[in-house]
């Protein structure tokens, strides 16, 4: 969750010390009766504990229990321990002074304090709060909404934007009047791809043409809003970047947004553009998809032309979009795919007539007990309806060797597109992306060719289990993860997840996430893994079954 005033790049920094407010506050307005002991006092050291980032003092200042509420512009936290761990990650709160306060006496032992502030970044901000105590207790505070200025940019989200960018190509077609987030991991003319990390961006030459991905949309009457974050060279799946900031999750406030097409899945899902073009080598689009309630598909590889786009892993990259509902992401597929190829239907399991939906009952192992009671629920629903055909039981074979021979690979495959810049620069990448790459720097070519030769293998037994038929499974193993999250809860969430999502990756299959299912902790996609070349048929079969 944000910060109360606007955010900037990176963990907020507490910033110039501001004079703490000397009580009492300059009341402005008082309404209600007389103002209640301790009242301005509670105010005062609410707002020095701010001040000195004073997490314990923070923590106290809110009522306990599951009641308290703290609301700002990305949501609603919920209870004493979500405002308090919110609190201790966010690193600090810019300085503001308290130029207003405005007071309503409810009875003695309530009151609504209304403050407008003066961050040192400029602008004012306005902190409305329900104040409360109870009988020889202290004040505290049991509602609190901030409204803080607003930056023209969240760099968290964008690295560069327009009003437009760049405006379309025409004036009509399938996205006319669309808007478009660009992972900053694709040419556009005029601009110089950033990948999320600062030091390559500094040595990158302006682009002088746009990726052909990005002039699809153009030419199909979309603009482009902007240039979006990604995960550091995208070599990750959870969103983190330690470098511009995480991207807000738009659906899950205080959780992460997915990556790598982080940004633009946050610019879809908090209504600052249509679509996001992304990349998804192992889950990038179908994973911050599946986390913030969106639409995404990953297409059919080499379905949509790759160049312009820098490389992660040539051999499991793919183009694909997000957004907020199906009817756009298939607009947006139509203009980059052509003519639709008919429906995924007919030769089912290893060649076999029948069914032409199927699921493996064991790839609920790899998920979180409440995504895997949910999916169950929500298949069964849907077959019940008749908008799903009864699936058909299949194996697809040990998910955890999958996942291990992808990873070799995947590794190879980054190490070589990236090793020699990283190498020379060590220290420049967050500790858990330098990781992966140097597991990639360990591969050997004997080992990369064993996996290679494995790959091979699962290819062709994939493809024969699965035949024309779309197979169906979470599209994650979980929620998205709570950003104070640890980064060893992260990085066992990333391997589960990147277990399921890997079969498309290695089939090479496209593979559509629907916001169809839900969780306590949040939006969970349904995943639809279809046969090759099907991609515009398994966003409609996915877009049958909303009801």
């Amino acid at each position: 969750m944000p910060d109360e005033t606007a955010p900037g790049p990176g963990p907020v920094a507490p910033g110039p010390v501001a004079p703490l407010p000397v009580a009492p506050l300059p009341v402005t307005t008082l309404e209600g009766g007389e103002l209640p002991e301790g009242l301005l006092d509670a105010v005062v050291a609410y707002e020095d504990a701010l001040r000195r980032d004073d997490a314990a003092a923070l923590a106290d200042a809110f009522e306990p229990g599951p009641g308290s509420v703290r609301v700002d512009a990305q949501g609603v936290l919920v209870g004493h321990d979500a405002i308090t761990a919110f609190r201790a990650r966010r690193g600090g709160a810019p300085a503001r002074r308290v130029e207003e306060c405005h007071v309503r006496v409810l009875d003695p032992g309530s009151a609504v304090v209304v403050t407008v502030n003066a961050p040192a970044g400029g602008g004012r901000g306005v902190v409305t709060q329900l104040w409360r105590r109870g009988a020889g207790q202290p004040w505290r505070i049991a509602t609190a909404h901030v409204q803080a200025p607003r930056p023209a940019v969240d760099t968290r989200v964008w690295r560069v934007v327009g009003g437009p960018l760049v405006p379309a190509r025409a004036s009509s077609g399938p996205l006319a009047g669309r808007t478009v987030a660009v992972k900053d991991l694709f040419a556009v003319a005029g601009h110089a791809v950033g990948a999320g990390v600062p030091a390559w961006l500094a040595e990158q030459p302006v682009e002088t043409a746009s990726a052909p991905a990005v002039e699809l949309l153009l030419a199909a009457g979309a603009s482009v809003a902007g240039l979006a974050q990604t995960d550091e060279f995208a070599y990750s799946v959870a969103g983190r970047n330690g470098s511009w900031g995480t991207p807000p999750n738009g659906a899950v406030p205080g959780a992460l947004p997915g990556g790598s097409s982080s940004g633009p899945a946050s610019a879809v899902a908090l209504g600052q553009a249509d679509v996001g073009l992304g990349t998804d080598t192992g889950g990038s689009v179908r994973v911050p998809a599946s986390y913030q309630g969106l639409w995404g598909l990953r297409t059919s590889h080499g379905a949509v032309p790759r160049e312009g786009l820098l490389p992660l892993a040539p051999s499991f990259d793919t183009v694909g979009w997000l957004t907020r509902d199906a009817a756009t992401l298939r607009a947006a597929a139509e203009a980059s795919l052509g003519a639709a190829p008919s429906v995924p239907t007919g030769r089912g399991p290893s060649g076999s007539s029948g069914p032409s939906v199927v699921v493996d009952p064991r790839v609920l192992a790899a998920v979180e007990p409440d995504v895997a009671a949910a999916f169950t629920e929500v298949v069964d629903a849907l077959v019940g309806d008749g908008r799903l055909p009864g699936p058909a039981a299949v194996e697809v074979g040990d998910l955890g060797v999958l996942f291990g021979l992808f990873r070799v690979v995947q590794a190879a495959e980054a190490w070589r597109s990236h090793g020699r810049w990283i190498e020379a620069r060590p220290g420049v990448l967050s500790a858990d992306v330098a990781a992966r790459f140097a597991v990639g720097a360990s591969v050997d070519a004997e080992q990369e060719q064993e996996a290679r030769v494995g790959l091979a293998e699962a290819r062709r037994a994939l493809d024969a289990v699965l035949g024309d038929a779309v197979l169906v499974l979470p599209s994650a193993s979980s929620a998205a993860p709570r950003l104070d999250a640890s980064a060893e809860e992260v990085d066992r969430v990333r391997g589960a997840t990147l277990r399921l999502t890997c079969l498309a990756g290695v089939t090479g299959r496209p593979a559509v996430s629907a916001p169809l299912l839900r969780v306590a902790g949040g939006p969970v996609g349904l995943c639809l893994v279809g046969p090759r070349g099907s991609d515009l048929a398994l966003v409609d079969l996915a877009a049958s079954l909303v009801g």
